[in-house]
This record gives C-alpha cells, sequence and structure tokens, in this order.
C-alpha cells in the first residue's frame, strides 16, 4: 500500500477493530469480519512462517463474563474487548457498521471511542448508516460520503455540511485513502476487499473473494438503485 493511509512502513500485522452495538446490523459487521479474517487465512496458506497478516477483533462499550451485543434481528454476539480493553492497543484499521443507530448515537461513550480510534488508525471505514456514527463523532465533518439509499435524507438532514452521494458503492473522503464510507451490505463486503488490495496487495483480494466466493466489484461508482 502507498501514500498516507500505510505511513513511513506497513505493520507486519494490521490490528483491525470493528465497533458492535445493540441494534447493529449483523452482515455490516460480519460482512467485513470475514473479509479480513479470510484474507489473513488466505496470506497464512503462502507464508506460514509470517505473522498473522490481519488481527481482527470486535469491540463494545462492555466486554467480559456475561456481556453481550445483541444484533438488529436478535442475534447475540459476544465482543473480544471493551473500549476500556482496547484503549491501550494500537488499531490500525477500525470498521464502524451500521444498522439502528439510535442508541449508540445517545451513547457518549460510543462517540468518544469511536473518535478517539479513528484519530490513531490509519484507516477508517463505515457501512451503511455507520456514516451516522462517523458524523456524529466529529471524524467525518465535511466532503463527500454516502449510506444506505434509504437513510441518504436523515443523514442529510442532520448533517447538512456533507455532501452525501447517491448512486455510489463507496465513497474516498477526501480521496487520501484514510476514510471511507460504503453505501450498505454488499458495498460494505466490496470497501473491505479494496481495502486488502490497498494494504496487501490486489492478488490477495482476489484469492479472498474467491475463497468466499462473493463476486467483487472494484468499481465504487456503480450501484444498483432500488
Amino acid at each position: 500500500m502507498t501514500g498516507s493511509a500505510q505511513g513511513p512502513a506497513a505493520p507486519a500485522t494490521w490490528r483491525v477493530a470493528i465497533l458492535a452495538f445493540d441494534d447493529v446490523e449483523a452482515l455490516d459487521l460480519a460482512g467485513p469480519y470475514e473479509v479480513f479474517t479470510t484474507a489473513a487465512r488466505m496470506h497464512a496458506r503462502r507464508h506460514a512462517d509470517a505473522p498473522p497478516l490481519f488481527d481482527v477483533r470486535c469491540v463494545a462499550r462492555d466486554a467480559g463474563p456475561g456481556a453481550a451485543v445483541r444484533a438488529r434481528a436478535g442475534l447475540r454476539l459476544v465482543p473480544d474487548a471493551g473500549f476500556a480493553d482496547a484503549a491501550p492497543l494500537p488499531v490500525d484499521v477500525l470498521v464502524v457498521p451500521g444498522g439502528v443507530v439510535d442508541g449508540a448515537l445517545a451513547c457518549p461513550a460510543t462517540l468518544a471511542w469511536i473518535a478517539r480510534t479513528a484519530a490513531g488508525a490509519r484507516v477508517t471505514a463505515s457501512v451503511c448508516t455507520g456514516a451516522f456514527l462517523l458524523a456524529a463523532a466529529g471524524v467525518v465533518r465535511d466532503g463527500a460520503v454516502t449510506t444506505h439509499w434509504e437513510d441518504v435524507d436523515d443523514l442529510r438532514a442532520r448533517f447538512p455540511e456533507l455532501d452525501v452521494r447517491t448512486g455510489v458503492r463507496w465513497v474516498d473522503h477526501g480521496g487520501a485513502g484514510r476514510l471511507f464510507t460504503s453505501a450498505g451490505i454488499s458495498a460494505g463486503i466490496d470497501l473491505s476487499l479494496h481495502l486488502v488490495e490497498r494494504l496487501a496487495g490486489r492478488a490477495l483480494a482476489e484469492r479472498t473473494a474467491r475463497q468466499m466466493d462473493t463476486p467483487w466489484n472494484p468499481d465504487p461508482r456503480s450501484i444498483p438503485q432500488p
């Protein structure tokens, strides 16, 4: 990978943190999780002696015995770490999924963790309504973003300083390769594969998509309209 998102040297292991919160859309979280963990597995097959390429963790406000997050459809998720646990750990890639984000928007601890983690991350990406959380946390204050087609008007109304794009799968905010927003579940998978390509090369991204048996649309400009 080149450019400011990488910095002077790429880490041996990219630490990926995926936010988990009550009413998260399960596939918004699981899609990127599968992409990065599958990419790590594909990389390990050819580089058995190398450190893991991606270390992926789900982070929620609370963790530990008995702690769980209930996804939008009722699926219970056990986070790997809580905000307090994750605070000392460096995060290279932050993924903020969507879902019903009202509770997360009303949680100061969640917004503070997003802001703090994004400030130290090399890459930050949102899926679907995760864009609301990036905006509320002050991670994105203006410029081009996108979200799920059903939530475009609401995002524009709540954050009128944003240039909310439609007809795109994902947006590279500012073109610097550090901050991305994506339109929905499948677009979040495409964006995650794009990040694998940026961080570890096109060949690994293609092997990852093939292993997942998912068609990869690398063009951020095209999205089927409902």
